[in-house]
């Protein structure tokens, strides 16, 4: 094996590692880290739930006096400034790394090359750039936040084969088969918070918690009302000691529900209406994004995620279609859209597809990344 290619199998593992951390270590990046001597792993570890302690303070730790002349590989930069821990380049440096090997460098301004510049000044060799588009898809999140102000938005249908989600009457539980729902709760996991509209808080009264993985963690529960017009009763109303609520709310939301909600403990983030009717979209991420969030996904319902879609800020579509029609009388997958030409669609390319039971997954990337 050569050396290249031995560095691209340690970040390789790195990437894996840092993934665990996928949905519990916002606002931070989950990053992963790899410490080996001659070819023998001798550390490893992950960022940690809450974002601390950071992947190489972990794999350091494991790694003890074996560190010393080892290499590190990295997912991402190590921090280069001091916050609730010191910076990871001079846990590097004090441990006796001689060899930095990262995937990507860290675009917040607190870092941007400068973990790298403390590394080398310290007399350690740094490589950077390997394996970077593998980093970059595993920590899109958290970069997006960085650089656009949002976080990821990832949006979930879950369809008839001719695009309904429910019958004339609202029947919708269930169109997909246990495998799917199953794989809808892994996202979940992966994710800082699932987001839904008010007509889906209303109509299903959807509990958006992780169930059956046996995973201890949960994601933020955010449901979008202009109004808040939501019942002040049901299971994200009395069950905000197991995962937390937030409210994305227009400036004109009823105040005596308000009130209730914020008895219960829910989070408010105003949000500025869109053409005098809807939540603006594009603010609402922002704001998202100001409160720490790196990865959102969008479970619904169609008037949502018609709008997300037309504003262009879906960065992944994710579709699980059941053998079975509905007819037009059932109720579309995706409110009205405005859309007069083809050219004028949000338009998506396929990047995976499989079977999940009897349904079919599919994963989908905007055409314009």
């Amino acid at each position: 094996m050569t050396a290249e290619a031995a560095d691209a199998r340690f970040l390789d593992l790195a990437i894996a590692l840092g993934r665990r951390g996928l949905g519990r270590v916002w606002p931070n990046p989950a990053v992963g880290c790899v410490i080996v001597q001659g070819a023998r792993v001798v550390g490893r570890g992950w960022t940690r739930p809450g974002g601390r302690p950071h992947a190489e303070t972990v794999a350091l730790a494991q790694a003890g006096a074996a560190a010393r002349g080892a290499t590190a590989y990295v997912s991402l930069e190590p921090c280069a400034h001091h916050g609730k821990t010191p910076p990871c380049a001079e846990a590097l440096l004090a441990a006796g790394v001689v060899r930095v090997v990262s995937a990507l460098e860290d675009p917040d301004p607190r870092v941007a090359g400068r973990g790298h510049a403390l590394l080398a000044a310290g007399g350690v060799a740094v490589t950077n750039g390997l394996r970077a588009e593998a980093a970059r898809r595993a920590n899109e999140g958290f970069l997006r936040r960085v650089t656009e102000g949002r976080p990821h938005l990832t949006l979930k249908l879950a369809v008839s084969v001719d695009g309904r989600i429910a019958t004339a009457t609202g029947e919708s539980q269930w169109i997909t088969g246990p495998e799917a729902r199953r794989a809808v709760h892994g996202m979940r996991a992966s994710h800082d918070a699932v987001l839904v509209g008010a007509g889906t808080a209303r109509d299903d009264d959807p509990s958006l918690t992780i169930r059956g993985l046996g995973v201890t963690h949960q994601p933020v529960r955010i449901v979008a009302s202009r109004r808040l017009d939501l019942p002040t009763e049901g299971r994200l109303f009395n069950g905000m000691e197991d995962a937390p609520v937030w409210l994305c709310h227009g400036p004109a939301a009823d105040g005596e529900r308000q009130a209730a909600w914020a008895v219960q403990g829910a989070r408010f983030l105003e949000v500025p209406v869109h053409h005098g009717r809807q939540l603006d979209p594009a603010e609402m991420l922002q704001a998202l994004g100001a409160a720490g969030l790196t990865r959102v996904l969008c479970e619904g319902g169609g008037t949502l995620a018609a709008s997300l879609l037309n504003a262009g800020l879906v960065d992944e579509l994710v579709t699980f279609t059941a053998g079975l029609g509905l007819g037009a009388e059932g109720r579309p997958g995706l409110g009205a859209m405005g859309v007069d030409a083809l050219a004028a669609a949000p338009r998506f390319r396929l990047e995976r597809l499989r079977a999940v039971g009897p349904d079919a997954m599919a994963v989908w990337r905007p055409e314009r990344r």
